[in-house]
């Protein structure tokens, strides 16, 4: 079965830091798009940043110059470097990513189980 476990989430001050990880396990054939998204409390999941197997990031508007993502496509795993956070970044946030099973249907869209950030003033 495949998944995706994320690590990484806590509690942290404002200003301080915080490095997300999520790795896939399972019988995956590749890995195509990687990335983390959010939800915060009464708000809609969006995205936060994606990485393609090629090396393109995009990174959500609040979030550029502070987060930076990382994939380590060796060990199937990619990671969010959180600096400078601030409460409004407090949120489940979500690994996700676009999977091959090699099975000739196409990508699968899969998400993580979440880890929650807390930010506090």
């Amino acid at each position: 079965q495949v998944q995706l476990v994320e690590s990484g989430g806590g509690a942290v001050q404002a200003g301080g830091s915080l490095r997300l990880s999520c790795q896939a396990s399972g019988s995956i054939a590749s890995i195509k798009s990687m990335g983390w998204y959010r939800q915060g409390p009464g708000k809609q999941r969006e995205s936060v940043a994606v990485i393609t197997s090629g090396g393109s990031i995009n990174y959500e508007e609040s979030v550029k110059g502070r987060f930076t993502i990382s994939r380590d496509n060796a060990k199937s795993t990619v990671h969010l470097q959180m600096n400078s956070l601030k409460p409004d970044d407090t949120a489940v946030y979500y690994c996700n990513a676009d999977l091959d099973y090699g099975l000739g249907f196409g990508l699968v869209t899969t998400w993580g189980k979440g880890t929650l950030v807390t930010v506090s003033s």
